[in-house]
């Protein structure tokens, strides 16, 4: 009998054992993804189900329509407990990366601004200072970060660099007991508002890219958002600058001593974006679903032609290969062997397959499903901004092709 094994111990599952409640609709779980999930693991992608569609997707489509961020609903989130996802300690969840996943695909399935917003501030910047943060920094920030009285932002992509992350050209210079930073960047989420930044630039000591912490009114420091974005539109990405920016020696990093230790905290967050496109996908098939069995053409429900069954039957496939794929990515983060590769090819497999079902859903609902009150628009306009960021498509699977060829194919 196939057995899975699980990497923190817990009970195992046989093929044909569940956890799962009896009755399951095979619309929406046709292979019984529940199966391999614990009682905990189930509770908490319910709490985040229930938080989705109960706070964010009644609210959600007038905000993104006004490229307004629903900032009533951080205090909400925060209420969940779940800030700082898979840090162990300083008031945070401890979350298996599984769980950490989940959460990522459900509140993704509500909007992708929401999910996106509280991914930056619960993985990229709170990761940055768990990873790389010296004890003391940690003390300081992750506590109230974690109960999300402080709001983390994630400075890396710059104006003319992009793709590129390895060699920023934003500088921190050391200047007695002070660095000064000097430089831009671009799209970083929550920018406007966060108490604190971890910006990452050229160490004029080392050489080598390092992290700082950024913190609300240091002068020299402007976020400015960006306007007339077609996507991900009730999160506020922001311009950057830092014009002879001056931060403490306390709040560099201490231990992001190279552009591997920035590498580290992307990897580990690039499995929440693989689960986060399945949530687009999930969210805009759902959609699609219940359309099909309500709307009459020539007499009956859609639901029954050929050509909307094959559609839907193609959303499903995709949908549960993304789930099945993202779930043992999880396990083997989980167990500390995922490599840069296997986190890449989940980001560039799930982004690509979700973007082709929010576009099948687009098209299930015709002229309706470009209605921003139907949430398809949105998840298929959503859908662009994940297949681009996180690295984007061509670099993903240049991060594969290098990891099956040995050989790299980018400078």
């Amino acid at each position: 009998m196939l057995k899975f094994k699980r990497p923190d111990g817990s009970q195992p599952l046989t093929a044909n054992q569940t956890t799962a409640p009896a009755k399951r609709d095979p619309a929406r779980d046709f292979y019984d993804f529940d199966g391999l999930l614990t009682p905990a693991e189930r509770a908490l992608r319910d709490r985040a189900r229930h938080f989705a569609d109960t706070e964010i997707t009644p609210i959600i489509a007038d905000f993104w329509e006004r490229d307004e961020t629903p900032m009533q609903l951080l205090p909400k989130l925060a209420a969940l407990n779940v800030a700082g996802g898979s840090i162990k300690g300083y008031g945070c969840p401890g979350l298996s990366v599984l769980e950490t996943g989940l959460l990522s695909m459900e509140l993704t399935r509500g909007d992708g601004s929401v999910s996106t917003l509280f991914g930056v501030h619960s993985g990229l910047a709170m990761y940055s200072i768990a990873f790389c943060g010296s004890e003391e920094q940690k003390q300081l920030w992750l506590p109230p970060m974690a109960r999300m009285e402080k709001f983390g932002a994630f400075a890396l992509t710059e104006p003319f660099i992009g793709s590129d992350a390895s060699h920023v050209q934003t500088t921190a210079r050391r200047d007695g007991d002070y660095y000064v930073l000097n430089g831009a960047k671009r799209w970083i989420g929550g920018a406007t508002f966060a108490d604190v930044v971890v910006v990452w630039a050229q160490d004029d000591q080392t050489g080598q890219v390092s992290g700082f912490l950024v913190e609300k009114g240091t002068p020299g420091f402007t976020a400015t958002k960006i306007q007339h974005k077609l996507a991900l539109r009730a999160l506020p990405n922001a311009d950057v600058t830092f014009t002879n920016c001056a931060v403490p020696m306390t709040n560099k990093l201490v231990n992001a001593r190279s552009f591997r230790d920035t590498a580290r905290v992307l990897q580990a967050t690039r499995v929440g974006v693989a689960w986060g496109a399945i949530g687009h996908a999930q969210a805009a098939y759902e959609f699609a679903l219940t359309y099909a069995k309500q709307r009459q053409q020539f007499g009956r429900v859609i639901a029954g032609f050929q050509l909307i069954q094959e559609k839907l039957a193609w959303m499903l496939a995709e949908l549960e290969t993304m789930k099945l794929l993202t779930w043992r990515l999880s396990m083997l983060a989980e167990a500390g062997t995922m490599t840069e590769g296997q986190a890449s090819l989940a980001k560039m497999n799930n982004a690509r397959k979700a973007r082709g079902v929010v576009a099948l859903a687009r098209e299930i609902m015709g002229g309706n499903g470009i209605l921003i009150d139907n949430h398809v628009a949105r998840h298929f306009a959503d859908m662009e901004a994940v297949y681009s960021y996180e690295g984007t498509n061509e670099i993903n699977t240049l991060v594969v092709g290098r990891e099956i060829t040995g050989t790299q194919a980018f400078a």
